[in-house]
Parts: C-alpha cells; structure tokens; sequence
C-alpha cells in the first residue's frame, strides 16, 4: 500500500522546504505566505493535511483557530493594527491551491488596496433590497436538506 505524496505544507512543517514561522503551538505552525498580498500575509496550518474542513475533528479545528488568533496577535504587535482579513478556500472549486486546510491571515491597515469579499465575486449581481422571501425559502431548503 503506498502512502499519499506530501502535501507542500507538511514538507514545510517537517523543515523539507524552509519556512518563515510566525509562531508554532500544538498541532499547527503560521509561516509567511510566499506569494503576499501584502506585508505579513501569514498561512495557518494543521499537521493534520485533511483538505476540507468537513474531515476536521472538533479538536484540529479548535487548534486552528487557536493558531489563527495567536497569529493575528504576532501580528498585530509588528503591523500595529487590529484588523485582518482572514479567508479559508475549502476546496478546489472555491480556490484552495494546496489540497491541505491553512487559513489566511492578512493584516489590514488604511489605504492598503485591499478590498472586501464582492471583489471575490465582481460579477454577482446581489438584488438591493434584499429578497427576504426567497432567503426563508432557501434557508427552509438547506435546513431540509438530507445529509
């Protein structure tokens, strides 16, 4: 039985590919991204290389989060802001280049260029108002739905 080839992430975390820590805790490392947003953009990964957070136990993805936000407090201290844009792809479909879990961690300062989730999506077409009514009866369907 052959095992899966690594992932790019766990050849960084085993030290195979040189990495730039922010910091480490149990079960999860944050290393500068190296292709940056921006200055300190920062990915959060498990050792665990599950590639959706679906397959994450309630423990992988407790340590995650805590790796997120000891991230963001490195961060902040360096960058002296309080505000990131944190950003998961889960799965190829939604961009996910690394078939392995990692949260972004971006710092956000004043007149960065940055800019919020409808530049994710610059060709939806949000209605405005909002469509209440076809909302509930989405919301009614997914809730509905068999798992």
């Amino acid at each position: 039985m052959s095992m899966a080839e690594p992932t790019l992430f766990e050849k960084i975390l085993s030290g195979e590919i040189p990495g730039n820590f922010i910091c480490r805790g149990e079960g999860w490392a944050s290393f500068l991204d190296v292709f940056p947003r921006s200055p300190g953009h920062t990915l959060v990964v498990l050792e665990n290389p599950s590639q959706r957070l679906a397959n994450l136990s309630d423990a992988d993805l407790m340590k995650l989060f805590s790796g997120v936000k000891q991230t963001q407090t490195k961060l902040s201290n360096y960058f002296e802001t309080t505000d990131f844009t944190v950003t998961i792809h889960d799965g190829p479909l939604a961009g996910q280049e690394i078939p392995h879990v990692h949260v972004h961690v971006i710092p956000r300062k004043q007149g960065d260029g940055g800019k919020a989730l409808p530049a994710m999506f610059p060709n939806a077409n949000p209605p405005n108002p909002p469509d209440f009514t076809s909302l509930a009866n989405l919301c009614k369907a997914i809730r509905g739905a068999s798992e």
